[in-house]
């Protein structure tokens, strides 16, 4: 199993980046997927997931209303869209699917996702 996260970059604040999530080894659409990231020297925090069955997500507080979690079962790809970022958004973002699958309910933390993408490095500034 293998998981790809294409791909961050310098975006200035107020801008919109989109990350993809693929996959080899795994379908994606049968897992819950979580997006997280992480600030060197500081803990791994979620940003948000989605569940399998009715495709619900949840989202950290600090990202909510700007950042969408959405899938492409076609092309095995989970999507982190991110909009209005903000220089505190400026992280390495992973992405981590659960092989334990509970419909319609995706978990927030890191230590419950078992296979992980290489983080990608996000930088919001001007």
């Amino acid at each position: 199993v293998q998981l790809v996260v294409l791909v961050g970059g310098l975006v200035q604040p107020g801008g919109f980046l989109s990350l993809f999530c693929l996959a080899s080894g795994i379908t994606l659409g049968r897992h819950p997927i979580g997006w997280f990231r992480q600030v060197s020297g500081k803990k791994r925090v979620v940003v948000g997931c989605i569940s399998v069955g009715d495709g619900s997500t949840r989202y950290a507080d600090s990202v909510k209303g700007r950042f969408t979690i959405s899938r492409d079962n076609a092309n095995n790809t989970v999507y982190l869209q991110m909009r209005s970022l903000k220089p505190e958004d400026t992280a390495v973002y992973s992405c981590a699917a659960d092989k334990l699958i509970i419909p319609n309910l995706c978990p927030i933390a890191d230590y419950e996702y078992d296979y992980w993408g290489q983080g990608t490095p996000v930088t919001v500034s001007s």
